[in-house]
């Protein structure tokens, strides 16, 4: 009994295993490749997330949920941009960062770590380094889910390819920052506080054997999804089209008055 139960499941297991790697040859024939990243907290942010990227040629699907980051200013939620860095070791910032140990990595501090711009996750029309500021088109509040498909310029593809691409979400609350840096301006827009453009979560894009998000806190808030767009620029910089943020600066002014009265 023993010995025919064995002849019958040897082939069952041998079918079983072409099936896998049929599958696996499929997964790989059809052009398309996942990235992945989880995306750790910076600055004391306390937040969570996942990013999942599903590239095929150059038209690339971004999967994002989040949550914990800074909620609101000035009574509307809180805008966050959000980008896929570049160029730079492809890790994100330890505290050693904080060279000017005013208890914060600004975004100048982090960059050596992840590099330069390469795509801006915004929610809709421009994706290049030219909207990397655009308050309008950045993920909103504390928690949500972004999910668009665009063209993704050259350079950004050679980067995940390479293993050196980094999401960055930007947007803390002063109230959390050490009270020398609540007085602090933008390393980027200095009619800004510090805390509107540092990083609030990091976390370096990996290539992914699987179809599912990473580990990561889901979307519980705004959910905002964009349709396809595209031309992305392929034009590549540390931050630029800072025009956004500098309409948005009397309102974060605003919410830091408004967080030290309460207290």
């Amino acid at each position: 009994m023993y010995k025919k139960s064995a002849f019958l499941i040897a082939p069952a297991l041998a079918l079983a295993v072409v099936s896998l790697s049929g599958a696996g040859a499929m997964a790989a024939d059809n052009g398309t490749t996942t990235y992945q990243a989880n995306l750790g907290a910076i600055n004391g942010s306390n937040a969570t997330g996942s990013v999942m990227i599903s590239l095929t040629g150059d038209q690339a699907t971004v999967t994002e949920n989040v949550s914990g980051l800074a909620a609101t200013f000035n009574g509307a939620p809180y805008p966050h941009v959000q980008h896929i860095h570049i160029d730079g070791k492809g890790v994100c910032p330890t505290p050693a960062a904080d060279t000017n140990k005013d208890g914060v990595i600004s975004t100048t501090e982090g960059g050596p770590s992840y590099g330069k711009i390469g795509t801006t996750l915004s929610t809709s029309g421009d994706t290049s380094d030219k909207a990397a500021l655009d308050l309008k088109v950045a993920g909103m509040g504390a928690s949500y889910s972004y999910q668009r498909t665009f063209a993704m310029n050259a350079e950004t593809i050679a980067a995940l390819k390479a293993g050196t691409g980094v999401v960055v979400v930007h947007g803390l609350d002063p109230a959390t920052l050490p009270a020398a840096a609540q007085k602090e301006k933008s390393d980027l827009v200095p009619s800004l506080p510090l805390a509107a453009t540092s990083p609030a979560l990091c976390g370096t894009v990996v290539a992914s054997q699987m179809g599912a998000m990473p580990g990561g806190a889901p979307g519980t808030g705004l959910t905002q999804t964009a349709q396809a767009t595209t031309g992305a620029s392929p034009e590549l910089g540390l931050f630029a089209g800072a025009g956004a943020l500098v309409l948005a600066a009397g309102a974060f002014v605003a919410l830091r008055r408004t967080k030290t009265a309460s207290n």
